[in-house]
């Protein structure tokens, strides 16, 4: 089975409810660490500098924030409860812009609360015991949604194929699984002998340190390259596929992924190689028409200027352009998987 790939979740509650424990992403490939997470600067800073990482994982994380803040509060009034709810909803909406899963979840969890309310007799204690049983769901459906979306993407997939990939999408991003991923560790489970060439994917190197630690781990053939050699490996003919996640799918089809990922879209198209998108439907965007209504989240210099180096390697003062991600147009996208289905261009994602 599939599940045996897997020594432990990304994200799981603390048994006494009091934390998060989570693997800090950032100490990959060369320190396993994991920590716990307990009070709001621990939660903003885990999700802003990508110790929990990919959109279902910050999602399923902002979901146990809320009820653990909420239960560590102590409040014990219900008129009270609610200005300090509404605070720290908003302040994990404000982490990461882009990844449409972190509002999912957090509406999801207010969406619960407000039903308790209709309860005029409801104790916080109550409350507390229903925000994590919702926390809980939304963990559990990303499982259940990771293994559909393996079971429908790896029809799109025959044995001994080459898989292109780009920043991470598997076990780290999601609660369990994967979704670029999961169909990948399906087919290891069946005994198929795909081989995956994973992008680095700057300038924070997830596929480098992520995506090639987890697929190695796991058995599975892996292969690094830096991202400006995609086209180089596509016209040897070695690709026969591209799986990449994503962050935000609009109406439209458009999708927002990590930074080169429209790049990688584009060679694709060029080659003639399906290029597919792999993503629960819950990344689905049904307020934004097309992609260039998207948010896409600028971050710091540091991360391309002097992050990975022993020494700073460009000059002080230079002007940087660092944005987390870019949109891929739908007409560049094969076909963009979830656990509903598998649909085509022109997408419509209403059936």
């Amino acid at each position: 089975m599939v599940e045996n790939l897997f020594e432990y979740d990304s994200v799981s509650l603390c048994d006494n409810g009091e934390g998060l424990k989570i693997l800090d992403q950032t100490k990959l490939p060369n320190e396993e660490v994991f920590i716990i997470l307990q009070n709001e600067e621990d939660f903003t800073d885990a999700i802003c500098s990508l110790k929990v990482r990919g959109a279902p994982a910050i999602g399923i994380a902002a979901a146990y924030a809320l009820f653990v803040l909420m239960n560590n509060s102590g409040i014990m009034r219900v008129p009270d409860y609610s200005a300090e709810f509404s605070r720290i909803k908003n302040l994990l909406l404000n982490t990461r812009p882009t990844a449409v899963n972190l509002s999912y979840s957090l509406n999801r969890m207010e969406f619960r609360y407000n039903e308790c309310l209709k309860d005029k007799s409801i104790t916080t204690e109550l409350i507390n015991q229903k925000l994590r049983a919702e926390a809980e769901l939304i963990k559990k459906e990303d499982i259940c949604s990771n293994l559909e979306i393996a079971k429908n993407a790896i029809t799109l997939l025959k044995p001994s194929m080459s898989i292109l990939t780009h920043c991470n999408a598997g076990h780290l991003a999601v609660s369990r699984h994967g979704t670029a991923l999961a169909p990948i560790y399906l087919a290891k489970s069946k005994g198929w002998n795909i081989k995956v060439y994973a992008c680095e994917t700057r300038p924070l190197l997830q596929g480098a340190r992520l995506t090639s630690f987890e697929l190695k781990r796991a058995g599975v053939d892996v292969t690094l390259l830096c991202d400006n050699m995609v086209s180089s490996l596509m016209s040897e003919g070695k690709i026969d596929a591209v799986i990449t996640g994503c962050d935000r799918i609009a109406r439209n089809g458009d999708t927002a992924n990590k930074i080169g990922t429209s790049s990688i879209a584009v060679l694709a198209a060029y080659y003639k190689i399906p290029f597919y998108v792999a993503g629960p439907s819950t990344t689905i965007d049904h307020y934004s028409l097309t992609g260039d209504s998207f948010v896409i989240e600028q971050r710091s210099p540091d991360e391309v200027t002097e992050m990975w180096y022993s020494k700073r390697m460009a000059p002080k003062d230079i002007s940087v352009y660092n944005p987390a991600f870019d949109v891929t147009k739908s007409q560049l996208i094969s076909a963009i998987i979830t656990e509903k289905g598998i649909f085509r261009y022109p997408y419509n994602f209403e059936i």
